[in-house]
């Protein structure tokens, strides 16, 4: 069995993609993990959906309110130097409270995210 090579990456330069006008976001992927830098504008929202891969966000700054459930009555806001850990397949939501900087961790990597399927992020 081959192992993988070792990744090393600089924030910095990696290219910054635009997922909605309020939405940008900066993405690093190994084989069983993804780690992205999602910035949010004040008022950016996430529109609700759900996927089967786990996920931690965790804010370093800013603040996210998180809308949880299918009927979204469960809420969080999560500030900076909190974690919100999201399980597979629950229903979210989030709205950004302030201008925001968030690191979210997904496991399996979010496929939708790498071929430009996540479409969610367009809808009314």
């Amino acid at each position: 069995m081959t192992t993988p090579p070792v990744l090393y990456r600089r924030w910095a330069e990696i290219p910054l993609e635009t997922v909605t006008e309020q939405i940008t976001r900066k993405l690093i992927t190994g084989q069983q993990m993804m780690l992205a830098h999602v910035y949010l504008t004040k008022g950016a929202i996430v529109p609700k959906h759900q996927h089967h891969n786990e996920q931690f966000t965790y804010i370093l700054e800013g603040a996210l309110r998180f809308f949880m459930g299918e009927d979204g009555t469960e809420t969080y806001d999560v500030r900076a130097g909190e974690v919100l850990h999201i399980p597979s397949n629950v229903w979210h939501k989030a709205e950004a409270l302030e201008d925001t900087l968030d690191v979210d961790i997904f496991s399996p990597p979010r496929e939708d995210w790498l071929n430009k399927t996540d479409a969610y992020f367009h809808q009314k």
